[in-house]
């Protein structure tokens, strides 16, 4: 604190004093401008805190609330007396507010303590306001109430601001924040400290239930996992709930879970949920997509060649399904049918359908028909191109592949020789290459599980010439064939009948003309007329 004094001539010393509340002085510093000493006097509040310095300005350290007084500089000369007042003000700032007590959990439509701000050791005292969401928060009777409370600090002489604040909260307050701020005044003017803020947890009733469908994938299909979530909007949530399934009259009590594992087509139907006292229920709608095939006949089946063999592949199912079928691993462009079976239509057949947009939804089922037939034989003989030899084959048919033995009758020898195609459709051939230098009767002997077939060819000596007979052709050729032979024997045919219509009918013709001829001769008696008639039946016969 300078004095404000002007430092007079003739200054013999200076001294600083404070008055007490009722006006006495204490003097506390005195400083001789002579000798240049400094005194302090015994005040035990000032007690090695006091500095005066040359010029009287007096510093005093570790400033107290108790400093905040009227001090007096006094500058004294022989002949007067000059005192300059200086008046001290002590701030302190007060700490940063708290929100102590706070409560637990908030209820709403019930007024409770919500908290208290405290801030403390401030000095001159301060004044706290209660914010929610930066918004003042102004009292209201019976919903928000404040009471503010100012201890001071007998010792320090600080002041302790607590503020406490009821409050009735609303669904609204969850996750708002409250905090305090306490106003004080410093030595350039008014500031504020904010506290953190603090949000509570506001417990409210349910007001709406909702019922969840949680599944891996939207389409439920049979054999998967249902797992039905029922949530209140409720703080704290609820915890148990009544399922209602469908079928069962009464609600199931549960968690707010209820699982149901491998459903099946039954459980299509409305889910509903409730509260345990059957308030506020939702309902949701589950549809389980299922897809059903009958295969008839199924599995391993054994038919003749030749008989018929209805096959059905009947689909049921939630949706529109689509349906194929397989045959040895080749996708058929058609279903099969079988009004005479044969050998090339024996196989694996499988019927395979799938459920439109429903992931994962498959069925298949399997036929494996087999195709029996006795054994068949056709013999063919060949000379071959040099002249030297000749080719007899033997085409077999039947299912199981038969076996095939050659021997030459007459002496029973087997033929060992032989070449065999490849077994295809229930067909193949066995060949032999011989030259016979005498004629011979050669039987091909054919035998499976069902039959034993024996077909002879004789064949005559390589010397002898004989009509050579074509090997058999494949099944779609010999059809062709035979579809021409047919269809020239047709024509044949019909020419020859033409021809013979067309004499009758010429005989008829010439056989009237000459019984008219007679009766003119009779009639008319004229030469010459039955000559003209002559010559024009001639020229008709013509």
């Amino acid at each position: 604190m300078p004095c404000r004094l002007e430092v007079p001539d003739g200054l013999m010393f200076g001294k600083w004093k404070y008055e007490m509340p009722n006006g006495s002085p204490v003097f506390i510093a005195f400083r001789s401008s002579t000798k240049k000493n400094v005194q302090y006097d015994d005040v035990p509040d000032y007690k090695d805190r006091l500095s005066l310095s040359e010029n009287y300005t007096l510093s005093i350290k570790n400033a107290r609330i108790s400093d905040e007084k009227r001090f007096v500089c006094m500058l004294v000369t022989e002949d007067d007396v000059s005192e300059e007042p200086t008046i001290v003000k002590v701030f302190k700032q007060p700490s940063q507010p708290e929100i102590l007590h706070q409560a637990d959990f908030l209820e709403t439509e019930k007024l409770q303590m919500l908290g208290e701000c405290v801030a403390r050791d401030s000095y001159p005292e301060g004044n706290v306001t209660w914010y929610r969401n930066g918004r003042v928060l102004q009292p209201v009777e019976e919903v928000v109430v404040i009471n503010l409370q100012k201890i001071v600090d007998k010792s320090t002489g600080l002041f302790t601001m607590t503020s406490s604040l009821q409050y009735m909260p609303t669904k609204e307050d969850a996750n708002a924040k409250f905090s305090c701020i306490v106003t004080y005044y410093g030595p350039s003017g008014q500031k504020t400290i904010q506290s953190d803020p603090v949000v509570f947890d506001v417990h409210y009733p349910t007001e709406k239930v909702t019922i969840q469908v949680l599944t891996q994938s939207s389409i439920i299909k049979e054999g998967d996992n249902i797992t039905l979530k029922c949530s209140g909007n409720g703080n704290p949530p609820p915890q148990e709930f009544l399922f209602y399934i469908p079928g069962e009259t009464e609600g199931i009590r549960s968690s707010d879970m209820y699982v149901m594992t491998d459903v099946r087509r039954n459980a299509t139907g409305e889910y509903r949920c409730s509260l345990t006292d059957k308030s506020m229920m939702d309902s949701t709608t589950i549809t389980v997509h299922y897809l059903d095939l009958q295969l008839t006949p199924s599995g391993e089946v054994t038919k003749q060649i030749g008989e018929a063999l209805p096959v059905s592949c009947t689909i049921s199912s939630s949706r529109n399904a689509t349906v194929f079928w397989i045959k040895d691993n080749i996708r058929m462009q058609t279903s099969p049918s079988f009004s005479s079976l044969q050998y090339q239509d024996a196989g694996n057949y499988i019927c395979e359908t799938t459920l439109q947009e429903v992931e994962g939804l498959k069925k298949r089922k399997t036929l494996k028909l087999i195709v029996e037939g006795k054994p068949q034989i056709k013999m063919t003989k060949k000379t071959n191109t040099n002249k030297m030899s000749k080719t007899i084959v033997c085409h077999v048919e039947g299912f199981p592949k038969p076996a095939v033995q050659w021997t030459v009758t007459g002496s029973g020898s087997i033929i060992n020789k032989t070449e065999e195609t490849k077994y295809v459709n229930g067909k193949f051939s066995s060949k032999i290459v011989i030259a016979p230098e005498e004629n011979v009767t050669l039987t091909c002997i054919a035998e499976n599980q069902l039959e034993r077939t024996v077909t002879s060819l004789n064949v005559s000596a390589i010397s002898i010439p004989e009509y050579d007979e074509p090997e058999d052709r494949n099944d779609d050729n010999s059809e062709k064939v035979n579809d021409q032979a047919k269809l020239i024997v047709g024509i044949v045919v019909g020419l020859l009948l033409a021809a013979l219509v067309a004499g009758v009918v010429y005989w008829l013709y010439v056989k009237k003309s000459k019984t008219a001829s007679k009766h003119v001769d009779k009639d008319l008696g004229n030469i010459e007329e039955n000559k003209k008639l002559e010559e024009n039946n001639h020229k008709s016969e013509t």
